[in-house]
């Protein structure tokens, strides 16, 4: 295998241990993207449109399979139920199309924040009619996994109040127990139901599931097979996300992440785009865990949550993807059993200098070896580019909306 003389030690064996250590990181992260993450996207406040983007369920599985075709490690796509199927549409058709892009339907997100219906809440509400209708949502959307084949249910649920006095909060987590009691009682064996949290937005007082540790608590009720799902925006800018990281892989419930960036709050912008070092830290805190379980990496999800409503949608995901795996790579560098040793001995200076060695190395040279020994493009969006897809994709769609007299707005996805 060829050696790089880029990286590290100048003494061969130095660098080869390096390069395995790499290697082995790259050949097991796999990432999700999000079929959202193609189309139009924006914020409350409206959108920027782009004629590049997808328009329904084939474009963005065509989108996906391109950045799965140029980075090799994005074999599944996260889907929204109301977003990206047609009512009576048979999954074993999604699934053939999935195929034929050369990708995987991933995770299943079940949408109960969009409908009218929810202004007050889902599984926290206090109409039993209206909780009915989510918890029966979610129980479709279970079994379309089922059928998918897709391990993972993702909830996000918007639930909350905006003002005191406004609702029991306590009656509400009673709520929001009882139904996710119910829809773990549907999964298959092999199914896990991740919870996911926000601080707030769009409940501006109290959100029914506010923080990790009320995702935390509401997983240890639903059942052994749900789990919290970190989404790196969604915390308040001075906590300590490799912290929570930490904690959960302490007590087995890290389910898996939603990959994003933000300066402020849940500002959704491209991984690595603010603080790549964050990024690094929870990385990080991942490879030490696995050092401590002698090897076993644990079982984690990886997904992109991300509204580059600027940036191209498809070069916005491949920068992403390409920076996590820049970072996981340099994480995967730390010498763990040094790092021990110091933080035994309270070597606070050695331990810190250790993690921020690692996090400036460059990696870039060995992921380009990485690529070309996998038959991938040594720098994906630069071939992306040059493959001409975007521009043909944004003539094709641009006259095909027009065909189809569709008039670009609605839904956030």
């Amino acid at each position: 295998m060829k050696k790089t003389a880029a990286i590290g030690s100048s003494d061969s064996s130095a660098k080869s241990a390096i390069e395995q250590k790499i290697f082995r990181a790259l050949d097991a992260f796999k990432i999700e993207t999000p079929s959202w993450g193609y189309a139009d996207t924006g914020t409350r406040f409206g959108k920027f449109f782009q004629d590049a983007a997808a328009i329904d369920l084939n474009d963005k599985l065509a989108d996906a399979g391109q950045v799965h075709a140029l980075t090799g490690c994005c074999p599944q796509v996260a889907v929204h139920v109301l977003w990206d199927f047609q009512p009576g549409q048979n999954p074993a058709d999604v699934a053939k199309l999935a195929d034929a892009h050369g990708v995987k339907i991933g995770a299943i997100n079940p949408n109960l924040f969009q409908d009218q219906i929810y202004k007050y809440g889902s599984f926290a509400n206090t109409d039993p009619a209206i909780r009915k209708a989510a918890l029966d949502h979610t129980l479709y959307s279970i079994d379309l996994a089922k059928k998918l084949h897709s391990r993972n249910i993702s909830m996000w649920l918007a639930d909350g109040v905006n003002y005191p006095g406004q609702a029991s909060i306590r009656a509400r987590k009673k709520r929001m127990e009882d139904c996710l009691i119910a829809a773990h009682k549907k999964l298959a064996p092999d199914q896990l139901l991740l919870i996911e949290y926000k601080p707030f937005e769009p409940a501006f007082y109290a959100t029914d599931i506010a923080d990790w540790g009320m995702s935390f608590l509401y997983a240890k009720k639903a059942g052994k097979q749900a789990r919290v799902l970190v989404d790196t925006g969604h915390h308040y800018t001075a906590q300590n996300i490799e912290q929570i990281v930490a904690w959960l892989l302490a007590e087995n419930m890290l389910g898996g992440f939603h990959f994003n960036d933000r300066r402020y709050a849940d500002d959704d912008l491209t991984l690595g785009s603010i603080d790549p070092y964050q990024a690094f830290r929870i990385f990080h805190e991942i490879h030490y865990h696995a050092f401590d379980n002698g090897g076993k990496a644990a079982d984690i999800a990886y997904m992109i949550d991300q509204s580059h409503n600027d940036k191209s949608k498809i070069e916005a995901t491949i920068q992403t993807v390409v920076t996590a795996q820049e970072l996981y790579a340099k994480a995967a560098l730390v010498d763990h059993k040094q790092l021990a040793q110091y933080q035994s001995d309270n070597s606070q200076i050695d331990a810190e200098e250790l993690l921020k060695t690692a996090f400036f190395t460059d990696v870039k040279p060995l992921i380009r070896e990485w690529r070309r020994l996998n038959k991938l493009p040594l720098d994906p969006l630069a071939a992306h580019r040059a493959s001409g897809y975007e521009p043909a994709a944004a003539k094709e769609r641009k006259a095909r909306r027009k065909a189809l007299g569709i008039v670009q707005g609605g839904s956030y996805a």
